[in-house]
């Protein structure tokens, strides 16, 4: 037996806003389109089962934070 986690539209938001991202930013970090984001936030559209991967790539990544402290640190060393 497979098990499938499926996010909760309120729990990707909360997800979202916990990690600093807007709709428009996570929809070019998953390579989809913004409405898609809001549509799964809405409950408008199911959330993909393997999206929490997704989501859990860009943490260990580091995500928006790691993208602004890179752009600091080539301004700074210039």
């Amino acid at each position: 037996m497979a098990y499938t986690y499926l996010m909760t539209p309120d729990e990707l938001r909360a997800w979202r806003e916990q990690n600093g991202y807007s709709q428009s930013k996570l929809a070019t970090m998953l390579k989809v389109d913004v409405m898609t984001v809001s549509r799964w936030e809405r409950g408008v559209r199911d959330i993909p089962s393997f999206l929490h991967l997704a989501l859990g790539y860009l943490e260990l990544r580091g995500g928006e934070r790691l993208e602004k402290g890179t752009r600091e640190r080539k301004r700074k060393g210039r």
